[in-house]
């Protein structure tokens, strides 16, 4: 008997166990169970052997067309040249003094083959690959292990290694599976009964010796809700213990700072403010802290959002910190902060209003006076707002109070760096995500599951809406017609941006990241990367802006605007760009959050291609914030029709964030999703996917709550208490409680 803790050597033997371990990382019954099919091959159904990668490890199914041994120069060696085929196409399978393994191997013959895709003067081929002969009189009468398990019509093709061929994976699986009579199932009955799962073991049975295509449904469907509920019941139990934690509840006072600025602010608040508004004042209000994710399009109003809870954190005797991923991004903020609060945040000033507050600014570039003054504001809290960088995050930076913690564009900050901010205060401060990158609504409950979720979907009064197209670099008049649309807005009174992939100068050599937060890392920006697969570098900001300035926009004042310039020098873009004395603003994508310059309505995109879709449409949020109407101009060199032209082409048919959303998260793989929360070991995830299976996620995440709500422990659960042990190593353990 034998169970999933079981190591291998004592089921399989010490030589297969030592493979499985060294090539796999698999070392017990439970590890190998979980290392699941990639995908199935029907008997008799080909591989495309057009789709195999040179460098790859393979298991092809294919029929054998022709066979032709010769003799080589050595005595008693040969070489055996095999061509086989998918019906289509064909590839050469070679084998070197492999006379008894490769006896059977004859035309009209179906095998596996599996071996590492090699290029030999211009043609594929497999050299000295593991062979399963698939039919079965030839493979009975050769002895072959292994051909009995695929008498079904299935035929499971696992993630493998050149030294342990898939029908030997197969075989170890099944070996395990025979000896195995019954396991710890984490699933309790009670939601086994409800949604009609099958047991664990059953559903191993399932994938790994598949009858039918509806047995591999069953039993991944059965495995997918262990991935949900385990990573859900982490989730819940992250916010059951926020729950339990002690902060200090903070009321807003009826003639604070909060009442005045509503008093004087010159524009109406969305339904959508005032609802959100109304749930984080009630939430800061109670005994524990407020754990929420503000998400909103770009230009929908998340800064008054979280200045109105900033004030009432103030009005409640505490402080409240607006943290920005860079000193760009923290300057526009102060700005911003102060244009909205006028007299009341100008405390200490000849023009304070009464009971005003003070406004500090602490970023890394700060001299050394003026830091002085900042820290020192900070911690006799006479500063009741404090904008920064990751330079709030030092050990030098104390704080009289903090009742509240802002994070603005959550993705661009490690929970690491969000952690220590909240410890600086003796009992947790509340905290407050912004982010203005659309996030599908499982990816929400997957990532930011600790977090409550509030979207702002309504535009401010005032909005103009903005008109997107994909321009071909190869037609010159859609070209001309773009940088005469720049001059058209110019002369109209208007500005314009043309944002680049890279700062420039040498393309092999990323913008350095160095001490400088706001640094955008030249390359980092792009979706496929400077120079990937042999193309060209990418538009560069020092390459397009004199080419700028001497010919397409002659005559304009057109600035450069990037990470590496120094942040007195960017500020000082910033600003002349936003009082109107720069036409034309060439730059990375600093300016990608945060900058709020309504006279800007028109935007080129050089290289578009080379973005990511939700950056893109970050991108474009940066015009049309004023009331005319704005341009985002998509330019590309992509082929029309191909995958890149159709992603901008997508891009431009919708202004809808989370559509756009839901298709860039179609197009990428569900680690580069989760990024931190599946670091640490083998994914969590394998078989969950976040878009196809919203409905098992939301389903799972309600059947976590109710779980840890009348067990928080899971001691009437040891099952899945012990799956959750094993799935969440320590490293995502800590991820999810820094949470």
């Amino acid at each position: 008997m034998i169970d999933q803790t079981t190591r291998l050597r004592d089921v399989l033997g010490e030589k297969t166990a030592i493979m499985l371990a060294d090539a796999l990382g698999l070392e017990t019954a439970g590890d190998l169970l979980a290392h699941l099919p990639r995908r199935y091959e029907e008997r008799g159904e080909l591989t495309d052997l057009a789709n195999l990668t040179v460098g790859e490890v393979v298991t092809v199914q294919a029929q054998v067309v022709s066979a032709e041994r010769r003799p080589m120069r050595e005595r008693r060696r040969s070489m055996l040249t095999v061509t086989v085929t998918d019906g289509r196409h064909s590839l050469l399978v070679v084998f070197f003094n492999q006379v008894r393994q490769t006896r059977d191997l004859r035309s009209g013959v179906t095998a596996l083959f599996a071996g590492k895709v090699e290029e030999f003067r211009g043609r594929r081929q497999l050299t000295n690959p593991e062979v399963q002969l698939l039919d079965a009189e030839i493979a009975d009468a050769q002895g072959c292990d292994g051909a009995e398990g695929f008498a079904g019509g299935l035929v499971p093709i696992y993630p493998s290694a050149m030294k342990i061929p898939n029908w030997t994976i197969a075989k170890c699986v099944r070996m395990v599976l025979s000896d195995l009579t019954e396991i710890e199932d984490p699933l309790p009955a009670a939601i086994r009964s409800e949604h009609r799962l099958v047991g664990l073991l059953d559903a191993y049975s399932l994938v790994h010796q598949p009858s039918s295509w509806a047995d591999v449904t069953r039993g991944r469907a059965r495995l997918k809700w262990d991935e949900a509920l385990i990573l859900q019941v982490a989730l819940a139990q992250r916010r059951f213990d926020n729950e339990q934690t002690a902060a200090t509840a903070r009321h807003a006072g009826p003639d604070g700072l909060l009442a005045a600025f509503d008093a004087t602010v010159p524009f109406a608040l969305t339904a959508g403010q005032r609802t959100v508004g109304e749930t984080i004042a009630t939430e800061i209000a109670r005994p524990f802290p407020m754990h929420r994710l503000l998400q909103g399009e770009v230009g929908s109003g998340k800064t008054v959002v979280a200045l109105r809870a900033m004030l009432t954190a103030v009005d409640a005797g505490g402080q409240a910190v607006l943290l920005a991923p860079t000193e760009t991004l923290a300057a526009q903020h102060l700005r911003s902060l102060r244009d909205l609060l006028g007299p009341l945040g100008r405390a200490g000033e000849l023009d304070a209003a009464p009971g005003a507050t003070r406004i500090a600014l602490v970023t890394g570039s700060l001299g050394l006076r003026a830091r002085r003054e900042a820290l020192a504001a900070v911690a006799d809290g006479s500063a009741g707002l404090v904008v920064g960088t990751h330079a709030l995050l030092e050990e030098s930076v104390t704080f009289r109070d903090l009742a509240l913690v802002v994070v603005d564009e959550q993705h661009r900050f490690g929970v690491e760096q969000r952690d220590v901010l909240r410890s600086r205060s003796d009992r947790p401060p509340h905290l407050l995500v912004m982010t203005a990158t659309p996030i599908p609504r499982t990816v929400a409950m997957t990532v930011f599951g600790d977090l409550e979720v509030s979207t702002l979907t309504e535009l401010p009064a005032g909005r103009s809406p903005i008109a997107t197209f994909v321009v071909p670099a190869a037609n010159e008049v859609w070209t001309d017609r773009m940088w005469g649309r720049i001059r058209d807005e110019v002369a109209a009174g208007h500005q314009a941006y043309v944002v680049c992939p890279r700062i420039g100068e040498d393309p092999a050599d990323p913008d350095p990241a160095g001490p400088d937060p706001d640094a955008d890392a030249d390359a980092d920006a792009t979706a496929d990367g400077a120079t990937e697969g042999g193309r060209r570098p990418s538009a560069a900001v020092l390459d397009v802006l004199p080419a700028l300035r001497d010919v397409e926009l002659a005559g304009l004042r057109v600035a450069a605007l990037h990470g590496r310039l120094h942040p007195e020098d960017k500020d000082r873009v910033m600003t002349r760009f936003a009082a109107g004395d720069i036409d034309v603003l060439v730059a990375t994508t600093v300016i990608e959050v945060g900058v709020d310059v309504p006279n800007a309505t028109v935007m080129v995109v050089a290289d578009a291609d080379r973005f990511g879709i939700s950056q893109l449409h970050q991108l474009r949020g940066r015009v049309g914030r004023g009331s005319a109407p704005g341009w985002c101009l998509l330019y590309t060199d992509a082929e029309p029709g191909s995958p890149a032209w159709e992603r901008l082409a997508a891009v431009a048919a919708t202004s809808d964030g989370a559509q756009l959303a839901r298709l860039d998260l179609a197009q990428r793989r569900e680690g580069d999703v989760l990024g931190a929360a599946q670091s640490g070991g083998r994914r969590a995830l394998r078989l969950l996917e976040l878009l196809k299976d919203e409905d098992l996620i939301l389903s799972a995440r309600d059947e976590a709550t109710a779980l840890v709500r009348a067990d928080p422990e899971l001691s009437a659960h040891p099952g899945l208490a012990a799956a959750l042990a094993a799935t969440l190593d320590e490293t995502t353990a800590a991820y999810l409680e820094k949470g």
